[in-house]
């Protein structure tokens, strides 16, 4: 049996080929691109940090010795921060569910002293807000924004007036 003769001009093809094969980079050399975040999600992370925010605020007020009355309105938003993280893609999620203290640098970063006054205004503008947020979302997240911009507003009238 006679053995199969190649070509000079196949078989300068084929090592041409091979190394352009070696020589192009793999997936392995390049770095994963992350898909970009959803409308959705984006929208959540903004909250997230919205809410993360206003428990820093309140927790100032409240670590300061001003009012213990305000508790339980931080504990309602910090209820809201844990459901909203838990619609957030896991692989995308800034932080696990754990309570936000109030460090001075995180109420700094806020841009806002800390008073009574301030947190009803942010009370009132976060749930002036809400419904226009809900058309891009899903429903089971639309209701979840809906009743977080409930209590949002039923927190600009319960609020107190003064400690």
């Amino acid at each position: 049996m006679r053995a199969r003769q190649l070509s000079r001009r196949a078989l300068l093809a084929g090592g041409a080929a091979a190394l352009t094969a070696c020589s192009a980079p793999g997936p392995s050399r390049q770095p994963p691109v992350p898909a970009p975040d959803s409308p959705e999600t984006v929208l959540l992370k903004e909250l997230i940090a919205e809410k993360e925010r206003t428990i820093a605020l309140y927790t100032s007020l409240i670590s300061s010795g001003k009012s213990d009355q305000l508790v339980p309105f931080r504990d309602r938003h910090q209820a809201h921060l844990d459901e909203l993280r838990k619609h957030v893609p896991a692989a995308s999620s800034a932080s696990p569910s754990a309570p936000v203290s109030a460090s001075p640098s995180a109420t700094a970063r806020s841009g806002a002293k800390p008073s009574l006054s301030r947190l009803r205004e942010l009370e009132g503008k976060a749930a002036a807000a809400r419904p226009r947020q809900l058309a891009a979302v899903s429903p089971g997240v639309a209701q979840l924004i809906a009743s977080i911009g409930a209590c949002e507003a039923a927190h600009v009238a319960a609020l107190p007036r003064s400690l």
